[in-house]
């Protein structure tokens, strides 16, 4: 039973990859998830906030300070960043020593600028490629749907021209025009598109007045916005199609193959469950491939995507017009 992949360019043995989170940051958990089985493993974003964040910390607290006096040339004061540029590097060499699976770096920022430089870094401490995660708070009242557009495909214009390696975007789900944006990216150059990001809940503290946020574990009811996605852009984009939240079970992985996605990330399942789940759920997917006599992912990859459907309106305005009824 076949059930390789091919994602980032390279040939996976099967779809199950773990995603951006907290998974990739002990070395110890990192073994287990690819002794489990992992194809892939992606590190948590480093925030263009921390990087930026870090210069101007050493700007203030050490080359301000350089000419004040002449003790000044051996005085660093210590940097107060939970995790920096530095640390992040460190950990990603130390990452991929430890295990042979391919490991993805993450990059999350909301400008453009000097920070995307930081991509060639990256790649130099061994990053088998490059996830973009590319945030726009849509706040902005004299900034159009247009414009963030536009500096997206701007940035990951840049980040292509400086690294070699693999570069996927991941995208948001609240798009005006997500097929035309998505292929815009997809001509651009965005080897993968990672559907989508979650994210976190904002609620207020009347008491406190404060603002609360929060980022439950996911569960299978988010999935069904991702296989839309999916199966809008199967067989129209060249890129690889990853779905990341909401993969739990392996019938999850084979709704995603379905829809046209390459490739299924998980976080939320892990964690609540622990590396072994992987294992649980490759079980699944096998056992369902066998008892209904498929031979590999890749023959059903797309089988539900709106062009090879015969009612592509099930997935759009239909659906939405009779769940008013």
């Amino acid at each position: 039973m076949d059930l390789s992949t091919t994602c980032f360019g390279k040939r996976l043995p099967h779809p199950l990859v773990v995603g951006a989170g907290p998974l990739g940051d002990d070395l110890d958990t990192v073994k287990a998830l690819e002794d489990a089985g992992a194809a892939m493993l992606v590190l948590r974003s480093l925030y263009e906030e921390e990087i930026t964040g870090e210069q101007m910390d050493a700007f203030f607290h050490v080359e301000a300070h350089s000419d004040a006096f002449s003790e000044a040339s051996s005085f660093e004061a210590e940097s107060e960043m939970p995790l920096g540029p530095d640390e992040y590097l460190e950990h990603l060499r130390r990452v991929k020593r430890a295990v042979g699976i391919p490991v993805i770096a993450s990059l999350n920022g909301c400008t453009a600028g000097g920070w995307i430089s930081y991509a060639k870094l990256l790649e130099d401490a061994g990053a088998d490629g490059l996830e973009l995660h590319l945030y726009h708070a849509a706040s902005d009242m004299t900034t159009s749907a247009a414009d963030v557009e536009r500096q997206a495909l701007d940035t990951l214009r840049e980040v292509k021209r400086a690294v070699k390696m693999p570069v996927a975007v991941k995208m948001v789900p609240l798009l005006t025009a997500f097929a035309n944006f998505a292929k815009q990216l997809d001509t651009a150059g965005a080897d993968a598109l990672v559907l989508f990001t979650r994210f976190h809940r904002a609620d207020i503290d009347i008491e406190e007045l404060e603002i609360v946020r929060s980022l439950p574990l996911s569960d299978s009811s988010e999935l069904p916005l991702r296989l839309r996605g999916a199966a809008i852009l199967a067989g129209r984009v060249k890129a690889s199609l990853v779905i990341t939240g909401g993969i739990h079970t392996g019938i999850d992985v084979i709704k995603a193959t379905m829809a046209g996605a390459h490739v299924t990330q998980m976080v939320s399942a892990l964690l609540r469950h622990g590396p072994d789940h992987l294992r649980t759920v490759r079980r699944e997917i096998e056992a369902w491939m066998q008892e209904h006599e498929w031979t590999s992912l890749n023959e059903m990859r797309g089988n539900m995507s709106l062009e090879r459907i015969p009612d592509p309106a099930a997935y759009e305005r239909a659906n939405f017009r009779m769940a008013l009824r």
